[in-house]
């Protein structure tokens, strides 16, 4: 790390916590990271899709439990 990226990261840390939150934000939209609120949409839609599939019995239902142990069995757990 750098002398300055030091500086800002100690900089950043000496913030109150909801100042440290904007910083964060910030950073995290500058990387085109999804925020929580476009990542609760995507999932949103997801499972309108999949409950409507169901419907529509496009897909079937698989007992959780059953899963869970093929899962196990396959990985040995």
């Amino acid at each position: 790390m750098t002398t300055l990226t030091e500086k800002i990261i100690d900089e950043a840390l000496s913030l109150p916590n909801d100042m440290r939150a904007v910083v964060v934000d910030k950073l995290l939209e500058s990387l085109n990271i999804p925020s929580q609120k476009e990542i609760d949409l995507l999932w949103t839609n997801e499972a309108e899709k999949r409950f409507k599939d169901f419907k529509n019995k496009k897909v079937k239902a698989i007992d959780g439990e059953l899963v869970f142990n093929e899962i196990r069995k396959k990985y040995k757990r």
